[in-house]
């Protein structure tokens, strides 16, 4: 082995080609692994099948460099990798709320025969607590260098549109080992951040898999807390954005992740809370989780009252009405669409007979292929042609931009719903706009609008 590991990153999805990237940029020899040959081919060619900013840049520059390169070849991985990074997908399980981690086995099935030496396999995927001790057992049986194939887990904490930042600069690094040999070896790997004084937390296999689902079952609460607030702000004429502000300036609160919106979505919060309640079943230890059931319903909840707003606003019902909805990415800087609240009332408004328009800057082609029933323009002013109703629903910050006496021009009627609460009301509303916000206070004129 060099002075400096070489490393492997398995699968390239967000989390891998963001972190194979990110460690070719420190300096680190980077192989990505994945099985699907396109997009291998791709990403050698510089193209990311993401939208992530800065991420182009960064994998062509270790590209470039010849520092980072991705294979098809699991053998391959072997022979160049003294350190493999999992970085597959533990989606949601069909059958039910846990973990579907079979993409997780299948890599260390892949890869197990061909480790003829001591490396280390770093787990970064959201899995159950006792997943890494399982997954250990049956990696050394499987691979010919025995237990010096080692298993540790190391938690990935990214945020989409922000994945870059969090890799090179991360507010903290979690390992859960079984050796003195793996925490040497990741400190190598995260030298740089650790001399940047990022706490670097070394823990248990167990411990270390709990962070991430504990933060994200956490920060899920938080969110479905204020969006809770809201419609008691709605039952008691009072303003959930300045509750918000209020509760936030607390600092044992805090104001991270307490504005109120649509809900959360996207491939990691709502898998991760149900499979989090899941585990913690299967444990015996389901009642200390039972709140989470709530939050997730409160979070769904959402939804159903933003197409019950629609109606309202819309004048009782939206069928044969035209609505222009401004975002499909479950969040801005992304191009993501699972399990997109925003994609999720568009179809919900489709299904009861509104003409749906729908933009987005990112996330346009991948909203196609999710719901192509769905009609879709290239341009706000284009989404809101004729529009009986706008709902901005992603909190892009160019939907914050619009000039409403512009927009005012387009539309059939000047209604709009702020689900992002990402505009001024009193702005709208002096340039004639009907607007509504669940929690915000609507003035006498325009509650009489219909």
């Amino acid at each position: 082995m060099t002075d400096r590991p070489r490393l492997t990153v398995l699968g390239t999805g967000y989390l891998g080609i963001t972190h194979a990237a990110c460690m070719a940029s420190a300096g680190f020899e980077v192989l990505g692994v994945d099985i699907d040959a396109e997009k291998v081919a791709q990403l050698n060619a510089g193209q990311v099948p993401i939208f992530e900013p800065g991420l182009e840049e960064l994998l062509r520059a270790g590209l470039a460099a010849g520092r980072l390169s991705f294979t098809t070849s699991y053998e391959k991985a072997a022979e160049v990798g003294d350190v493999h990074f999992v970085c597959v997908g533990t989606p949601q399980r069909r059958d039910g709320h846990s973990a579907d981690l079979s993409q997780i086995e299948a890599c260390i099935d892949a890869l197990a025969p061909s480790l003829t030496r001591p490396c280390l396999v770093v787990g970064k995927s959201t899995v159950p607590a006792g997943t890494a001790a399982v997954l250990a057992e049956r990696l050394a049986s499987k691979a010919p260098a025995g237990e010096a194939a080692e298993i540790c887990w190391n938690p990935e904490f990214l945020r989409e549109g922000h994945g870059v930042a969090d890799t090179l600069n991360p507010d903290r690094i979690v390992v859960g080992i079984r050796s003195a040999r793996a925490e040497r070896l990741l400190r190598q790997v995260y030298a740089t951040q650790i001399k940047a004084g990022v706490e670097f937390f070394v823990t248990d296999l167990n411990t270390a898999e709990l962070a991430k689902v504990a933060a994200n079952a956490f920060l899920a609460t938080k969110i479905s807390f204020i969006n809770a607030v809201a419609e008691v702000c709605d039952a008691a004429a009072a303003d959930v954005t300045v509750l918000s502000r209020i509760l936030g300036a607390d600092p044992r609160i805090g104001h991270a992740f307490l504005r109120p919106g649509l809900g959360f979505g996207g491939g990691c919060l709502p898998k991760d809370v149900r499979a989090f309640l899941a585990r913690a079943a299967e444990l015996g230890a389901g009642d200390a989780l039972a709140f989470l059931r709530e939050v997730d319903s409160i979070n769904l909840n959402r939804r159903t009252g933003m197409v019950n707003l629609a109606c309202e606003v819309a004048g009782g019902s939206v069928a044969g009405k035209s609505v222009c909805v401004l975002g499909a990415a479950f969040k801005p800087g992304s191009d993501d669409v699972r399990d997109s609240p925003a994609l999720d009332v568009a179809q919900i408004l489709h299904g009861l007979g509104a003409e749906v328009t729908v933009h987005d800057p990112q996330a346009i082609d991948n909203a196609r292929l999710a719901w192509p029933e769905l009609r879709y323009a290239d341009s706000v002013r284009a989404a809101a042609a004729g529009a009986d109703l706008v709902l901005l629903l992603t909190d892009w910050p160019e939907y914050a931009a619009i000039d409403p006496h512009e927009l005012a021009e387009v539309t059939a009627a000047p209604r709009i719903i702020d689900g992002r609460y990402a505009l001024d009301p009193a702005v709208w509303r002096a340039a004639g706009w009907h607007y509504r916000a669940s929690g915000v206070p609507g003035d006498a004129r325009s509650d009489q609008l219909t």
